[in-house]
């Protein structure tokens, strides 16, 4: 297609630097976007007709992810993290204030083009909000006046790289540290270790230490990288899944931030024992801000002889890693979902069998591992799996990092071995007033007062990390309303159950928060979280309706204050549809009103 010289001239160097290859479509597309501020139908067919791909396959990627867009959103893209937490600090009044300060509708661009303001779902700084992203850059600790300082740098038309450099500031805020949080590690001392076992030695420390997956769904480490690694095929490939979406987990960016040498010693160590070749690093696109200092750091090691060709000394050891940026998907932090992605795709979880240890990344046996379960691996590399086995409990070996946020007076991250009380936890953080907590995210569980003796640990509650407390002064239906929106926003549409149910659940929520809800709702909800978890392609839609199930039945007070009494209204109201109609008519008399009888 014919396209103007300055775009070809443009986009060209980007395509180069990529190779020109389909599978880097989603990192092609954030650098145009990078530099032209949209993605147009224009250039999508451009980029279509220059990497050999239809049309359409463009478009569908495009499309997918919220941080791509069609249209120009202006010079100024600000987002508002929209997470419970963020809206218990008051980040709907902060949004309402600037919105006013620069005159410009939610979800729209002002008149003058230089801005927009929207919301987009958790950022990852539960521990330090309110936060924004603008241009993909973080901003936490939002005040009215912080809000106004960046109003008058908006319209002054200050460079975002000339505002001060304290709005760009994330703390790791680390409030307990035990094995992983609280050792120092030299440099390359775990890749030695486990070089100095053998793969074979490698592989059975990590069968001894029992060593289970931090992601959530907690399957055996070693059971993975042994099925991996006797899959049949070349090459095979180690991916860091570092989407960490989850409301209220944060713990993952806190190890890539300072701890980044045990992430990519993990996966160095995983690719000595799989014999893997390639690695990738799929960070979220809301931490654009380690981008760089990550890069860096590969750099480092690969001049430390750490990473590359030969490794650590090992003669046809080689293996590298490059990092790809994701775009705004919460259903990529799916493994498989994750891999479409990495292969330039919409990010649309895969049918299983085949898994990604047999077929993977471009068909081919891929090890994926959260950051800190690969944290986790240099420990037992260095101490071997019998002393890591040793801690924790027998089936929730080690120990386990909580990202704590919500109703409490120090928030951040803990660090417990395995079978920590929840009652502990509260009291660590200062929570002395709580009623709930909700423990790994939206798609978690919610323990009330009652429940605050269980264990933190695979075989009682297990965590994916998110721990957000909510004190006596939450509504708790608030609560599970904010989780049901998020759960229809962040659906990919793949699957009719999911799709359909999240969009019901939302809408029957916010039928019962505008007072028009009776049993036959609350009967609803409840029909509804049966048909999602048994029916629902993947675990996104399995567990939406968790929050929600599990409120009904332990705060059931907090829904039923919201009830109508009679036993079935709509939730549209025709009669008052119809007021225009007869506005325009003049009429106002009896018959020409539903509902009532003359």
């Amino acid at each position: 297609m014919s396209v103007s010289p300055e775009l070809s001239s443009l986009v060209v160097p980007i395509l180069q630097r990529h190779a020109r290859r389909p599978d880097r479509l989603v990192q092609i597309l954030r650098e145009v976007q990078e530099i032209l501020g949209c993605i147009t139908d224009e250039t999508a067919g451009h980029l279509a007709e220059c990497l050999g791909m239809s049309y359409a396959q463009v478009l569908s990627t495009r499309d997918f992810y919220a941080f791509f867009y069609r249209e120009n959103r202006g010079r100024y893209r600000i987002l508002f993290s929209d997470n419970i937490t963020d809206r218990m600090l008051g980040n709907r009044a902060l949004f309402e204030h600037m919105q006013k300060r620069l005159r410009v509708e939610p979800g729209k661009v002002s008149a003058d083009g230089l801005v927009s303001i929207d919301f987009t779902s958790c950022t990852g700084m539960c521990d330090q909000g309110p936060a924004i992203l603008v241009n993909n850059r973080t901003i936490t600790r939002l005040t009215p006046q912080r809000v106004d300082a960046i109003c008058d740098l908006i319209q002054r038309g200050v460079p975002l790289a000339q505002w001060p450099e304290e709005f760009f500031i994330v703390e790791d805020n680390i409030r307990r540290a035990d094995l992983l949080l609280g050792t120092p590690c030299e440099p390359g001392k775990a890749i030695r270790a486990a070089v100095a076992r053998g793969r074979d030695g490698m592989l059975g420390e990590m069968k001894l230490s029992n060593l289970r997956g931090r992601g959530g769904a907690g399957f055996t480490t070693a059971v993975k990288w042994e099925a991996c690694r006797n899959a049949p095929g070349e090459p095979r490939y180690i991916v860091c899944n570092a989407d960490e979406g989850e409301p209220g987990t944060f713990k993952d960016r806190v190890l890539l931030q300072s701890y980044a040498g045990r992430v990519f010693e993990g996966m160095v160590i995983a690719a000595y024992t799989v014999g893997a070749s390639h690695g990738f690093l799929y960070l979220r696109g809301e931490y654009l801000y380690l981008l760089q200092p990550l890069e860096t750091y590969l750099a480092g090691m690969r001049a430390a002889g750490l990473l590359g060709r030969n490794i650590a000394g090992v003669a046809g050891f080689d293996f590298d890693i490059e990092i790809h940026l994701g775009a705004g998907a919460y259903v990529c932090g799916e493994e498989t979902a994750l891999i479409e992605s990495l292969e330039g795709k919409a990010g649309k979880p895969r049918v299983r069998p085949p898994f990604p240890v047999v077929a993977g990344y471009m068909g081919k046996p891929t090890v994926v591992n959260n950051v800190e379960t690969l944290c986790k691996v240099t420990e037992v590399a260095m101490h071997g799996g019998a002393w890591y086995e040793a801690i924790g409990t027998k089936q929730s070996t080690g120990t386990k990092i909580l990202s704590v946020s919500g109703d409490c007076e120090r928030p951040g991250l803990y660090e417990y071995a395995f079978g920590v009380r929840i009652a502990q936890v509260l009291e660590d953080c200062g929570a002395s007033e709580a009623i709930a907590v909700q423990v790994s995210g939206a798609s978690g569980v919610c323990l009330s007062e009652r429940e605050f003796g269980r264990r933190i640990a695979f075989e009682d509650v297990p965590t994916a990390g998110s721990f957000m407390i909510f004190g006596r002064q939450r509504d708790m239906f608030e609560v599970a309303r904010n989780f049901a929106h998020f759960f229809a926003h962040e659906s990919c549409g793949f699957c009719t159950p999911c799709r359909v149910g999240t969009t019901l659940l939302k809408n029957i929520m916010d039928k019962i928060a505008a007072g028009r809800g009776t049993q036959y709702e609350m009967n609803e909800l409840l029909r509804l979280q049966q048909v999602l978890k048994p029916g629902s392609h993947c675990g996104l839609g399995q567990t939406a309706g968790n929050a929600v199930a599990d409120t009904v039945q332990k705060f059931r007070p907090a829904y039923e204050r919201r009830l109508a009494e009679t036993d079935f209204v709509p939730a549209f109201d025709l009669d008052a549809a119809l007021a225009r109609a007869r506005a325009l008519s003049g009429r106002e008399d009896t018959d020409a009103h539903l509902g009532e009888e003359a």
